[in-house]
């Protein structure tokens, strides 16, 4: 399995609209460029993020994009899966039950079950909130005298 940018795109788009929540709607101009990610690339994901109903657009002239919810509702998995579709690690878990005439005897099912369990729990295990935790606690202790 593989990360793609749209997903990694819109990990980073929701965590810089949670870091700047208290700015209200938030252009995806400013987005673009704090994150150096294309404005146009990010208008490609903004329409499956607001119809999942994770962003609040808001139009005209001080229009922009924030969070529905709060950033400890989001997380990581939920965010990969609506712009990666399935993070299973092979094609016969994508469906339930399993898709694959050779179920009973496939020797190989109970790893990539395994492995599969281990993706979702750690990737539903991250929120932003936790992200964001995290990197606020290094750049505290991330100080010169």
């Amino acid at each position: 399995m593989k990360i793609s940018t749209k997903g990694r795109y819109a990990l980073r788009m929701l965590l810089d609209l949670a870091e700047h929540m208290n700015n209200g709607y938030i252009s995806l101009k400013d987005i673009a460029e704090r994150q150096g990610i294309s404005k146009k690339y990010l208008e490609q994901i903004v329409p499956v993020l607001t119809r999942s109903n994770v962003l609040k657009a808001n139009r005209g002239f001080q229009g922009g994009y924030m969070l529905a919810k709060s950033p400890d509702k989001y997380t990581v998995g939920m965010i990969l899966r609506l712009t990666e579709g399935s993070l299973a690690p092979v094609a016969c878990l994508d469906r339930d039950p399993i898709g694959c005439e050779r179920i009973s005897e496939c020797a190989t099912l109970p790893i990539w079950q395994g492995l599969n369990n281990v993706i979702q729990e750690y990737l539903d295990g991250i929120t932003l909130q936790d992200i964001l935790d995290k990197q606020r606690e290094q750049y505290a202790n991330d100080y010169m005298i």
